[in-house]
């Protein structure tokens, strides 16, 4: 009996490159962009190793050209001398004091107003949405000078309250949180309505705690760009003890020179609050954003 070995053919060795080249394009295509993610990562940490090098620093060291990015000797008293030169406790809890009752405000303006906009229905809704969104394009500055009369004429300047009532609302957040509340079905706001819920209970029982994604990620971005911000305080503030800490830096500037040692020791105290917060709520926000542009 005679036994048949089946041969292959031509075809089915061209298909058996092809399938080898593609995988060995897929594996370049792989290492290419985590080169690139590498590349990118480095960018973007460069600039904060270079001020962490600084802040360890003498003065006259810290703007050497070459970068030396290893002191020859460690200034660790930078970091204990910093509380003394400046009162940086006192900066500090205004600061949390302010980005805390800020953040806490805009998540809640915010997300009670795009569930107006996003789950219940009236004439003009979308119209009035779109130009409420559309705010965000007019730049600061264009109204900044007629912020600060108004403030002026109510007798709040130098005060926290004239800060926390121009920025206890904004539109950004109310945006981010629209997109999300849009990939909840209405099904379930129609359901509650049906059971006897009002609006606002539908919104504190039913929309809120499926939303911790989105208001994680909201929370976040507030209280960073609160805590990052100076224009604000520095036209606002006058007085020392209500200072942020991002004003309290520029008091190691003076008229002949400045103390750049220590203003990079203070850099780096104020990013460590961020920097924690950011790492514990990364989940969060990755998948807030993530989700919320899921629906228009």
């Amino acid at each position: 009996m005679t036994t048949t070995v089946p041969l292959t053919t031509d075809k089915g060795r061209a298909a058996g490159k092809r399938g080898k080249q593609g995988s060995v394009s897929r594996r370049f295509g792989r290492a290419l962009a985590y080169a690139l993610l590498v590349v990118a990562a480095a960018a973007v940490l460069v600039p904060f190793l270079w001020m962490v090098s600084s802040s360890l620093k003498h003065d006259n060291e810290v703007f050497t050209v070459p970068v030396q990015w290893i002191p020859h000797s460690f200034q660790w008293h930078n970091f204990v001398d910093i509380w003394t030169q400046i009162p940086m406790g006192t900066y500090l809890k205004n600061t949390v004091f302010l980005s805390s009752v800020i953040t806490f405000l805009q998540v809640l303006t915010g997300s009670f107003a795009a569930y107006g906009f996003a789950k219940t229905r009236f004439r003009g809704r979308d119209t009035l949405f779109f130009a409420y969104i559309a705010t965000i394009a007019l730049p600061w500055q264009a109204y900044m000078i007629p912020q600060y009369i108004m403030m002026q004429k109510a007798g709040l300047t130098d005060t926290y309250l004239s800060l926390i009532l121009l920025q206890a609302f904004g539109a950004f957040g109310v945006f981010l949180m629209r997109q999300y509340y849009m990939t909840i079905p209405d099904e379930l706001c129609e359901a509650a309505r049906v059971d006897g819920l009002t609006e606002y209970g539908i919104w504190a029982r039913i929309i809120l705690p499926l939303s911790k994604p989105a208001l994680a990620s909201l929370a976040l971005l507030t209280f960073v760009n609160t805590w990052n911000d100076y224009m604000g305080p520095f036209i606002y503030l006058t007085s020392n003890d209500h200072w942020t800490v991002q004003l309290g830096l520029q008091s190691f500037i003076g008229q002949f020179d400045a103390e750049y040692a220590m203003m990079m020791t203070g850099s780096v105290i104020s990013v460590v609050p961020i920097l924690a917060i950011f790492l514990l709520g990364q989940r969060y926000f990755i998948e807030g954003i993530a989700t919320s542009g899921m629906k228009g």
